[in-house]
């Protein structure tokens, strides 16, 4: 039979996982941008969420077309690299590192201030420098778990991002019906005064880090199954999810805490000043249920929102983490970064080195315990990819016209025989003239911005160039492919093999039952790869293994096996041995249960086959499995 490599047999993510995971990441920021924009907006908070809203709304349709068309990672940069160049490409993607880093820098400084707002004791938390100290140490123990690669719970994550829709949709409805006031909204607004226009322009841009995380579901796009159709529909969830909240709960929070005049003439909300000022900068969405008068459910209600914030924005410190880890080595792999940011631990597979620098770059971020240049600092980022995200969509429009659009955004214009994108067109001047906006009023967010960006454009050539290549053309280093001999044979016997061991009986009950109608057998291993790393990274260590584990089912079972390795997040092989079962039409399906298997990822993989069986499904334990490192040096050996 022809070689058949079996690609994509890690597109395992759903319409509701991917929801779950962005929402997870763009919800986190209602906790720190409600104060940042109410302390510039004033009264017009809600008002700036909504344009805010729309650009975002814009924008989320720019990558949903682009990522349907190319379903790969990397968001902006790889959008720039297929409608330019890889120069454009790295300058979008080195962008994207500020953004990140950023992300990690302001979603850990407010984790104590959350705290710090539950318990006199612990109060200093909200202060310097027991913010900052606190912040580092989040930021520090995080690059540590991400070096290790110790592994995410996929479900963990959905069910807190969850959780936080619900729990923000909760607030929302109490807030309406308790606090709500029309009349009080309206007495907040004074034109020009409260706030000065200058002050609403600059809360604009600072609105866009509600959004933060709208990258995530483009970088998940290589493990998204049907990538056309729920990449776009995760999107548009995403969207509606976040705009309904943005739209409302900042008029709750108006009502709650509402502008006031000050002795000395200046107009400020308890939303925007500082913890030493007696406000809730610090801790927004804390301070509006602290003013619900919710009778004898304050307590509660106040250290389950405060515990849900502080939990929220430690996962989205870690999603920064993460995704600060994929894109130094996605950036390696395109030979835009030197090898040594994306080189992997030899025992971890993590690329420790790039987790490490940034993270340390993030706490230095945080030294000055300065949220408002933060968030300004993201603006600059995020303002400027996203404006190179709309510019590449509508140049694919006029350089591939005829190219496969499983989603077009909303709003096309003909023009010359060619369909613009009007979402793309109006949103990118929208974004451009945020990214124009807070670098022309924020004098140290353009030096500090300006700098991060010029530093990327000396590196760049200069590593291009010792390289021995030019900046535009696109050179990405070659991974290897999964050993496979033959083509996986329709109607077979499948083998999962669970936690790369070694399991003769699995093979031998499989071996029976083949052989009753003389059926292929075809063997899966799994190679469970960190959060922190790409999914098609590099680990040799484990290939290693797994092919050794192939090899010694050739010697036990002779030529009728056939197999490959799969890299997989925690918890989705189950998946992908359902859908190969599927695709090849298997007639049974064989999995080793090793022994003393853990209660995560093997048991989530056996679960998913069992609910979702397409096929008889045998599971063998086998207390005799061996790990890799026992069934001798020679056969590891000949593996490699």
């Amino acid at each position: 039979m022809a070689e058949r490599r079996l690609h994509g047999l890690q597109r395992v993510l759903g319409t509701n996982a991917l929801f779950s995971t962005a929402y997870g990441n763009v919800g986190s920021s209602i906790y720190y941008a409600l104060g940042l924009v109410a302390s510039f907006a004033l009264g017009l908070t809600p008002i700036v969420f909504i344009i805010t809203g729309v650009i975002f709304y814009l924008t989320a349709a720019t990558y949903a077309e682009a990522t349907s068309m190319y379903p790969e990672a990397g968001g902006s940069s790889s959008f720039a690299r297929r409608a330019f160049n890889e120069f454009w490409s790295f300058f979008a993607a080195w962008g994207q590192m500020l953004n990140y880093t950023i992300t990690i820098a302001i979603s850990s400084y407010f984790v104590p201030h959350y705290l710090g707002g539950l318990w006199e004791p612990i109060a200093f938390l909200r202060h310097a420098p027991g913010d900052v100290v606190f912040a580092i140490a989040v930021i520090g123990a995080l690059a540590a778990i991400n070096v290790f690669g110790a592994k995410e719970s996929a479900g963990i994550n959905i069910a807190l991002a969850v959780t936080d829709f619900l729990t923000q949709v909760l607030l929302v409805g109490l807030g309406l019906f308790l606090v709500f006031s029309p009349e009080t909204l309206v007495d907040n607004v004074k034109l020009g005064v409260a706030p000065e226009w200058k002050d609403f322009f600059i809360a604009i841009p600072i609105g866009m880090v509600a959004y933060t995380g709208i990258e995530t579901i483009s970088n998940m796009a290589e493990e998204a199954k049907d990538a056309g159709t729920t990449v776009p529909a995760a999107i548009k969830r995403v969207v509606i999810a976040v705009f309904a909240i943005y739209a409302f709960l900042p008029m709750v929070a108006l009502s709650a805490l509402p502008v006031t005049k000050g002795a000395d003439g200046t107009y400020s909300t308890l939303l925007g000043l500082g913890e030493d000022q007696g406000g809730y900068a610090g801790d927004p969405i804390l301070g509006v249920v602290k003013h619900m008068e919710l009778g004898f459910l304050q307590g509660p209600v106040q250290v389950y929102v405060g515990l849900l914030a502080a939990t929220i924005l430690f996962l989205a410190t870690n999603a920064g983490v993460i995704g600060v880890s994929r894109l130094v080595y996605s950036m390696g792999i395109h030979r835009q970064l030197p090898d040594r940011l994306r080189t992997l631990h030899p025992r971890f597979g993590t690329p420790w080195v790039g987790i490490l620098v940034f993270s340390a770059l993030a706490a230095l971020a945080v030294i000055p315990g300065k949220a408002d240049f933060l968030g300004n600092m993201y603006a600059f980022g995020a303002m400027l990819s996203f404006t190179i995200a709309h510019i590449a969509v509508v140049r694919l429009r006029i350089k591939h016209p005829d190219f496969d659009r499983p989603y077009r955004g909303p709003g096309n214009l003909r023009i010359g025989g060619r369909s613009l994108p009007l979402f793309a067109i109006v949103g990118g001047l929208g974004t451009g003239i945020a990214f124009v906006v807070v670098t022309g009023l924020h004098p140290s967010v353009a030096l500090a911005g300006v700098g991060w960006m010029v530093t990327g454009l000396v590196i760049y050539p200069l590593y291009r160039r010792n390289q021995g290549l030019d900046l535009t053309t696109t050179h990405k280093i070659a991974t290897p492919e999964s050993v496979v001999d033959h083509e996986a044979e329709y109607e077979s016997v499948i083998v999962a093999l669970l936690g790369l061991r070694y399991s003769k009986g699995a093979l031998t009950t499989a071996a029976t039952v083949a052989a009753k109608r003389r059926r292929g057998m075809f063997l899966l291993v799994p190679i469970v790869v960190p959060a922190s790393s790409p999914i098609d990274a590099r680990l040799p260590e484990q290939e290693r293994a797994a092919e050794a584990l192939i090899e010694e089912a050739r010697l036990q079972v002779g030529s009728r096996i056939s197999g490959r390795w799969v890299k997989v997040r925690a918890g989705q092989f189950g998946r992908v041995v359902v859908e190969h079962a599927r695709t090849t039409k298997a007639r049974a399906i064989v999995m080793s249960i090793p022994p003393k298997a853990p209660v995560g990822g093997i048991n989530r993989s056996i679960e998913t086959v069992m609910a979702e069986r397409p096929c008889r499904v045998i599971l063998q334990a086998d207390p005799e499995a061996l790990p890799v490192a026992q069934l001798g040096a020679e056969t590891v050996g000949s593996g490699s």
